[in-house]
């Protein structure tokens, strides 16, 4: 999509597609890339609403160009968040612009200035205050830690457009349409539970706030700078993140393990089908060794029940479950019904760092905990097999 796509008679989409970063935040999977969402507005004033990474400035500007021509000027960028995904493009544009006012809260211009050395034309803007542009009225939202210190919303009054940052955003490239009438909603919905666990998820109680600052908008279009622009089904995405940051879960249940040797592994199989036999369809067996965490903290955070394994490594934890309970602890995850098991050979430790980690995260422990040396036996089946009843019991 090398061209700007229309949103209405004056907002325009001029946003990038990323399918060349394969990890975004150096971290995370891309499997199937990413969208760099920014907006233009052409109304008696130019605005537009974030930028695009860095190395999409070029195909940004174009679009801008495209779209204003290149005698017009723009007057107003509108910075809903610094992050540099969204924010790369602001020194070429004002190159390209000399003139462009820069509109942020306070907090947006010690970032401004700290990645870009930018500290002359700025607007600071208080939480409620609003920008006319002609036709069109813009209103700001501090949202602050929706996920830095610094972000907000811009609500367009005349037509009820939400440009919501990085909130209601998600991972997955935007592949021919832009709105969620055009695309394959289903697959953008777990992307988007993926971004929320992986970056938002933290600070749930803030997006909860934010939320509750909206509630009384007239939204009918969500238009974030990740994934779809929600005009059919704008309350859909509000709705999600409502749920995901309220903790809110559904009825099944992921089973972790980490295995050097199979016999954790076996451990692993054996509670799943008792989970199976017990009326439980919804179960995801991860092996954390081939499993990148980003998935694995997705279903962990939709689904209630929670299993983990490990064997014991160097006295600790197995390391890819040490990192995801890790990550589970500094996100603070909630409301889960938790199962914990696992192996040793020569001396034990990681069921006692899980049994730390259910406490850590204030989770109900199902019983009963399972630790096994060498290979399971016939009795440790049987213990998978009660553990993974007990389970299914619970979630009924």
């Amino acid at each position: 999509m090398d061209k700007p796509i229309s949103i209405n008679d004056k907002v325009y989409w001029v946003g990038i597609n990323d399918r060349e970063t394969d990890l975004f935040e150096a971290h995370w999977p891309l499997p199937r890339g990413v969208s760099y969402n920014a907006y233009l507005i052409n109304d008696d004033k130019v605005a537009l609403v974030d930028t695009v990474k860095s190395y999409f400035q070029t195909d940004y500007l174009d679009k801008i160009r495209a779209i204003i021509g290149t005698d017009r000027k723009v007057d107003y960028l509108i910075i809903n968040h610094m992050e540099p995904d969204h924010s790369g493009a602001i020194k070429e544009l004002k190159e390209v612009y000399p003139e462009i006012t820069i509109v942020g809260n306070k907090k947006t211009m010690s970032f401004l200035e700290g990645f870009y050395g930018v500290s002359d034309n700025l607007k600071i803007i208080k939480d409620g205050e609003t920008l006319d542009l002609g036709d069109y009225k813009l209103k700001f939202y501090l949202t602050p830690m929706v996920h830095w210190p610094e972000t907000m919303m811009t609500y367009e009054q005349t037509e009820g457009i939400l440009f919501s940052g990085d909130a209601f955003g998600g991972f997955g490239t935007l592949d021919g349409g832009i709105f969620d009438d055009e695309l394959n909603v289903e697959f953008y919905e777990d992307e988007t539970l993926r971004y929320f666990s992986n970056i938002v998820a933290k600070y749930s109680r803030m997006v909860q706030r934010a939320i509750k600052k909206l509630s009384g908008l007239d939204i009918n279009i969500v238009a974030s700078t990740h994934g779809p622009i929600w005009r059919e089904n704008p309350e859909e995405i509000i709705n999600d993140y409502q749920k995901w940051s309220s903790y809110g879960t559904e009825k099944g249940v992921v089973v972790v393990y980490g295995s050097m040797y199979q016999n954790t592994k076996k451990m692993a199989e054996e509670i799943a089908r008792a989970l199976a036999e017990n009326g439980i369809e919804k179960i995801i067996l991860h092996d954390a060794s081939r499993t990148h965490a980003s998935f694995m903290i997705r279903d962990i955070w939709k689904y209630e029940g929670f299993i983990i394994g490990s064997c014991t490594y160097n006295t600790d934890l197995f390391p890819p479950v040490e990192e995801l309970i890790n990550f589970l602890e500094n996100i603070k995850i909630q409301n889960h019904t938790l199962g914990v098991f696992g192996s040793y050979s020569w001396s034990g430790g990681a069921v006692k760092r899980l049994e730390e980690f259910a406490e850590n995260v204030k989770c109900e422990l199902v019983e009963p905990v399972i630790e096994t040396q060498y290979a399971p036996k016939d009795q440790d089946s049987k213990k998978c097999r009660a553990l993974g009843k007990n389970m299914a019991d619970k979630l009924k």
